[in-house]
């Protein structure tokens, strides 16, 4: 089975930007129209894309909350995140057009809330980011954009979410988003080995096209494609024939 192919769109400011390992001090601005970018993807066969609002990540609330309903409106299905701390916001990202709300910092630190979020609405709207970096032999999940510290681990969570309903899951491998590096494929395959319900998108170095076959090879049902694509390293029409 092919993995889903999901292009990536980092906001801050309105524009599109990459951050290496989710430094905020190290940022790279690809262009000035989102917008335009997503109708790109959209006219070259992706059926989905994964918008990010980095200042709501950092922040809370959603500054780019204009242009993630603009991206709702270019014909892809959106799933997007970046300051969700609520079921209001929740709410406004649906009411945006947003068809799965990506929910991370909140995922980490009140589980159970977002459990209730998932029986409500149903599991196909929701995607659960437990972004990871290994430190002190263990995968830990920061929140607040990476740049808070948290208790709750990686193999703690993910099994606890597909016990508890959750369908998909985006996990990235915070040192090497950015990097292109290459993906993280012994974490997938500890993934698909610890909570082997959950469809898990694969985040963070992907370069070439063999890094999405061997995702897929990994266990991973999607990949997110940032700064590999936005430098076209590759295209996405390469990509899709993965």
């Amino acid at each position: 089975m092919k993995a889903e192919i999901i292009p990536a769109i980092d906001l801050r400011a309105g524009r599109v930007v990459r951050l290496a390992q989710g430094d905020y001090a190290r940022q790279t601005t690809y262009q000035d129209d989102p917008v335009a970018l997503a109708a790109s993807y959209a006219a070259a066969g992706a059926n989905w894309l994964h918008v990010v609002d980095l200042d709501g990540a950092q922040a809370g609330g959603f500054a780019n909350l204009p242009v993630i309903e603009a991206l709702a409106r270019t014909g892809l299905r959106v799933q997007a995140g970046g300051g969700v701390r609520g079921v209001a916001d929740v709410h406004r990202l649906m009411d945006a057009g947003v068809e799965r709300v990506v929910v991370g910092s909140v995922a980490i630190r009140d589980p159970e809330r977002v459990a209730d979020w998932l029986q409500r609405h149903g599991a196909e709207r929701f995607t659960i980011a437990l972004d990871t970096r290994w430190s002190d032999d263990r995968w830990t999940l920061p929140s607040a954009g990476w740049t808070r510290a948290e208790t709750r681990t990686l193999d703690e969570l993910a099994p606890w979410y597909a016990a508890s309903g959750a369908r998909h899951l985006l996990c990235t491998d915070i040192d090497r988003d950015g990097m292109l590096a290459g993906l993280n494929l012994a974490l997938y395959r500890h993934l698909a080995s610890i909570a082997p319900a959950l469809a898990v998108q694969a985040s963070g170095g992907v370069r070439s096209v063999e890094d999405i076959r061997a995702a897929r090879s990994a266990g991973a049902r999607g990949v997110i494609l940032g700064r590999g694509l936005l430098e076209g390293r590759f295209g996405l029409d390469e990509a899709m024939a993965a």
